[in-house]
């Protein structure tokens, strides 16, 4: 039976390759490209599923029977493409080498990667070519609007980009300026820049020591919490053991009293009868209290067992946290390493400033007491009786 229906699956898979090749011998191929091909998720309607593994040949199809024009992909033995173009379709460029289409017959969205710009561009217009001859197609337009592209109006690739780029550029501008207020001001630009790196390092340092301390204090907190479910844990499931075993033997016992009273039925009187089926009711009650008892102590387990669950996740969790405090704490070491070298260039700048400043100082005076000289010698010579006389 089993051989019989492999020959009949194989017949039918014959039975459609030959008619897929008699479809294909019927139409003829006007555009060629190649491209890795993708398809909309199903499920969520925004990401996209690779459809192909590599690139792979792209088609435009023309049938000279129906007077229609197909999109058509083959990966092997399986069309990966199959869309049928109608006056209603659009193909939507969303980056520089992509761009989408929406089939509303196959109920999907198509995507195609390009190796160029040029090779999209390409078949955006005979895309659009294509689509021209379809409307002057007769009874091919099923007069419906396509759906909305989850992607057409928010492109995948240009808005990340742009942010980025964003956000380096108003980096440097801020940069730019504050050196040009750095160099306009009276200090010195070499000795402001490292100033401010240093005040920038530190903040760093600050925020990245209390980052790991927060983490630290919530990874224990979760520790602790999970040890004190854990013995909950336990607590609760040596209870319920304890109270199976009171349930069974209430179960016994009251199997006991059915049976006794069975017996005393047939001997005893009214009164005996009724006191046995008084204790048979208390005994009765007593053993739905015990059932009550334990599904309540059973949903409280279960609830236990799913929040011991989820602290283990936290758990599994926090030792990536640990993971990454560590390379916090390596970056933080090496953030006091290049602080302290900061600052003992710092010290430097300032010693060799001051250095500077004194030799100026010095400097300044020689300057002072030579001019003097040079004041006094010429008042002498002012004075001298010879130049007077010659003056004279």
């Amino acid at each position: 039976m089993a051989a019989y229906e492999e020959i009949q699956d194989e017949l039918i898979r014959a039975w459609v390759i030959q008619q897929q090749q008699d479809k294909m011998k019927r139409e003829q191929p006007i555009y060629t490209t190649k491209a890795h091909v993708f398809q909309i998720d199903p499920q969520t309607k925004k990401n996209w599923m690779p459809a192909s593994t590599v690139a792979v040949s792209v088609a435009y199809y023309y049938d000279s029977n129906r007077n229609s024009y197909r999109i058509i992909s083959v990966e092997g033995t399986k069309a990966i493409i199959n869309s049928t173009i109608t006056p209603n379709m659009t193909f939507t460029k969303t980056s520089q080498k992509f761009g989408q289409w929406s089939d509303p017959r196959a109920n999907t969205v198509y995507g195609l990667g390009f190796a160029t710009e040029a090779d999209l561009q390409k078949f955006i217009e005979k895309f659009q070519e294509v689509r021209e001859l379809a409307k002057q197609t007769p009874g091919e337009s099923n007069g419906s609007g396509e759906p909305h592209s989850p992607l057409a109006t928010h492109p995948v690739h240009a808005a990340p980009l742009h942010s980025r780029n964003s956000s380096v550029s108003s980096n440097q501008s801020d940069g730019s300026e504050k050196q040009q207020r750095l160099s306009t001001s009276g200090l010195p630009t070499v000795e402001y820049q490292l100033k401010y790196e240093n005040d920038r390092l530190k903040i760093a340092l600050a925020q990245s020591s209390a980052n790991a301390k927060k983490w630290e204090i919530e990874l224990q907190t979760l520790k602790n919490n999970n040890a004190r479910l854990t013995t909950a844990l336990q607590e609760s499931t040596a209870n319920v053991e304890e109270w199976k075993k009171q349930l069974a033997a209430y179960k016994e016992e009251s199997a006991k009293l059915k049976k006794q009273t069975i017996e005393l039925e047939q001997t005893a009187n009214d009164e005996q009868i009724s006191g046995l089926q008084q204790q048979l009711k208390e005994t009765t009650e007593q053993l739905q209290a015990v059932e009550q008892e334990r599904d309540s102590t059973t949903e409280e387990l279960r609830g236990a067992l799913k929040r011991l669950e989820e602290l283990n996740i936290r758990v599994e969790q926090n030792g990536k946290n640990e993971a990454h405090i560590k390379d916090l704490e390596k970056e933080n070491s090496t953030l006091r390493k290049k602080v302290s070298s900061l600052e003992s260039e710092l010290k430097q700048l300032k010693l060799q400033q001051s250095k500077d400043r004194h030799e100026l100082l010095t400097l300044h005076k020689d300057i002072g007491t030579k001019l003097q000289e040079v004041t006094k010698l010429h008042e002498k010579l002012a004075h001298h009786p010879v130049l007077s006389q010659s003056d004279a």
